[in-house]
């Protein structure tokens, strides 16, 4: 087969490093791909924004299949444009059509349908310029911390947690006045869930599914969990707490739930959804969804998946997963991730990174990272993630943290706490 993998982070690096090890796979192609993916296969300088580019591309380059990493194109409808086009709309979309897409392209709408179909979350109201005042006496309901999230997509930035009454109705009018764009034109005001939080992902062809291996994120950029939210600073997979009786609740409370409402809804969704979950006194409330693989999590996940990921993707396309075998590696691993000095505010690219061929025993996935002068340099926030196996997450976060120090680029930073909450 020939795949097109959409995206360039750390998650399609993972993916595109999976997909390679299959016996089904003939040629590669990453759009637009960064310096680690040109290992697993081609990169391509596709424009995958523009629809008719990639039509033009897949049938040239006679593409059976494609999957797609980040969630912008999913929610803008880049699947719907394939079955709209009758020379394309036999091929295969990893990732859903945009009625399911919403799903995390509005948080609005998530919290609805989690209502409609009484899938356990948070409280909450959504409110608008227009709406401000009853916003601001929702607030008043609620204990502190307060918690205000921007509908729409807003690079994982849109999410406000403060303690004081006074900064929570200054930051509602701030967001609704624009501060996230277009995404932040309605907020959603959700009563604040004390827990431990873990990512739950499950692959799904509409009516089968299977659950992949669940992770724990850190997206705080501060040890501590302190400081401004990331794109992700490291995870780790297993997850201690997460044991039968508990996945057990989440399957019956949440995900199957999710599946029967998106089924009414006649949603045709194929591909992955991810559970933002907190454990609340051994509880699971869905925090959010996203419809494709998390990042950094796809980072210790997709190493953990046994089964030939490709194979797996067929048995979506023909809707047949219910037929698939499914192994997990019983190992666990751990990921870390490097992120320019800065980050996640203004910082610098171009950064020569150093000592790549020197890590043993971790596996790197690139995020940030391009080739200039024939040498690898830093071309984002959050530059390369360090992957490693262990006997425990404990284990798995020696090896990571040892390669971690070996890698070399100004301005380097990286949290050095990851997974210490579970010990």
């Amino acid at each position: 087969m020939n795949i097109l993998l959409i995206g360039s982070g750390g998650r399609e690096h993972a993916l595109a490093w999976k997909m390679n090890q299959s016996n089904r796979l003939d040629k590669l192609y990453i759009a637009p791909g960064n310096a680690g993916t040109m290992s697993e296969g081609e990169n391509v300088s596709l424009d995958y924004t523009n629809l008719n580019a990639v039509k033009k591309f897949v049938l040239e380059q006679h593409i059976d299949m494609v999957v797609v990493g980040p969630e912008q194109p999913l929610v803008d409808g880049f699947h719907d444009f394939f079955l709209s086009q009758p020379e394309i709309q036999n091929i295969p979309v990893m990732g859903p059509v945009k009625a399911g897409a919403v799903l995390e392209g509005s948080k609005d709408f998530a919290k609805s349908f989690m209502k409609k179909y009484h899938i356990p979350t948070a409280r909450y109201q959504s409110f608008s310029l227009e709406t401000i005042a009853e916003g601001r006496a929702f607030l008043e309901s609620l204990k502190p911390p307060y918690v205000l999230k921007a509908d729409g997509l807003a690079a994982g930035k849109g999410v406000l947690i403060l303690d004081d009454i006074d900064e929570a109705n200054i930051a509602l009018e701030h967001m609704l006045n624009g501060q996230f764009g277009a995404a932040s034109q309605t907020v959603v005001i959700e009563e604040f869930l004390s827990g431990i939080e873990l990512s739950v992902f499950i692959l799904t062809d509409g009516v089968s599914y299977k659950i992949l291996p669940e992770a724990k994120d850190y997206k705080r950029i501060g040890e501590g969990d302190t400081g401004l939210n990331t794109g992700g600073m490291g995870a780790v997979s297993p997850v201690p707490f997460a044991d039968k009786p508990f996945m057990e609740k989440v399957e019956a409370k949440i995900i199957k739930p999710t599946l029967d409402g998106l089924k009414k809804e006649k949603v045709n969704y194929q591909g992955f959804i991810f559970f933002g979950l907190m454990n609340v006194d051994g509880e699971p409330y869905v925090i959010e969804y996203n419809v494709r693989m998390g990042d950094p999590e796809a980072e210790v996940v997709v190493p953990r998946i046994k089964t030939d990921l490709v194979e797996l993707f067929t048995h979506v396309a023909e809707k047949t997963l219910h037929k698939a075998s499914f192994a997990i590696e019983d190992k666990a691993t751990a990921t870390v991730m490097l992120v320019s000095g800065g980050y996640p505010g203004k910082y610098e690219k171009g950064k020569k990174i150093e000592s790549v061929q020197s890590v043993k025993n971790s596996l790197l996935f690139h995020a940030g990272t391009t080739i200039k002068n024939d040498r690898i340099v830093t071309n984002g926030g959050r530059v390369i993630a360090v992957t490693s196996f262990g006997d425990t997450i404990f284990d798995a976060l020696q090896r990571s943290y040892k390669n971690a120090a070996e890698i070399q680029f100004e301005n380097k930073y990286y949290r050095k706490d990851i997974g210490l909450d579970l010990k």
